[in-house]
């Protein structure tokens, strides 16, 4: 008895083991359903669009209907990014690019800084094998864009260099290391920010530099200081008032990119 008792038991066990292996097999699979339609739906960057296109997401959420009048009275346009966990990245690089294009002169000491970026990686410990092709492809995607005299011509391949998702990727992944980098540099102040026992570098190694991981303000202060520029941030949320919270980061700041914060969500604003 005792030993059909266990039987039924180990059997149990194995029952519940092979269910629950099941569960998170069907969950995933869930989940890459869900990240196929997206990318199926979403472009990696969208068209420009009215501000007021906001309103139909939310047409009977009063709370956000609110927030959205008050972003009508600062902002022109949205340019909508994918939300697959870099969205931060892309819109903040498209964006930075995207001004400069505008900007000869900025855009020439940019050139230079992204230029003499690779040394600086290698010297804080970055394998140059594993930084090379990303930082080759950022390269040419900035000499792509200075080899075209037409602003707007240029803008439209930055578009289309940005939906095409292995440069974009590369572009992102560059960036976080980028940032990972301006974190480890500065490791006495962003130790701060981190919260647990993780040293700075395990969370860039966890937090930073993997594809698909959503930024917060630790990122957005690096990736800033790293390109030396400013952002100013409108947080929609479900907070208290009718007007959208605004922080500009790092702070004082004239900022020079503008994005639009939903939970866990960036996008790009136009003034």
């Amino acid at each position: 008895m005792g030993d059909q008792a266990e039987g039924l038991t180990n059997n149990s066990s194995e029952t519940n083991i092979e269910s629950s292996g099941n569960q998170d097999e069907l969950i995933m699979a869930q989940q890459r359903q869900i990240e196929k339609e997206i990318s199926e739906t979403i472009p990696l960057v969208g068209e420009l669009e009215a501000i007021t296109t906001l309103s139909s997401e939310y047409s009977t959420d009063e709370v956000y209907l609110s927030k959205i009048k008050d972003l009508v009275s600062k902002y022109s346009h949205i340019r909508r990014t994918r939300p697959d966990g870099n969205c931060f990245f892309r819109a903040f690089s498209y964006a930075t690019l995207e001004r400069l294009l505008g900007d000869k002169e900025e855009f020439i000491k940019f050139y230079k800084l992204a230029e003499n970026s690779k040394s600086i990686l290698v010297e804080l410990g970055f394998q140059q094998f594993t930084v090379e092709d990303f930082y080759d492809t950022y390269m040419e995607v900035l000499k792509r864009l200075a080899d075209i005299d037409n602003v707007e011509a240029a803008k439209k391949e930055l578009h289309t260099i940005f939906n095409e998702q292995g440069y974009s990727d590369y572009m992102v992944v560059y960036l976080r290391l980028l940032t990972s980098a301006q974190l480890q540099k500065e490791q006495d102040f962003y130790s701060c920010f981190i919260e647990g026992n993780r040293t700075v570098a395990d969370f860039c190694h966890q937090e930073v530099e993997p594809m698909y991981k959503d930024s917060d303000h630790i990122h957005i202060m690096a990736a800033c200081s790293a390109l030396n520029t400013g952002v100013r941030v409108s947080y929609m949320d479900r907070g208290t008032g009718t007007t959208v919270t605004q922080h500009d980061l790092p702070e004082g700041c004239i900022p020079t990119v503008h994005l639009l914060y939903r939970p866990t969500h960036y996008d790009i604003l136009y003034v």
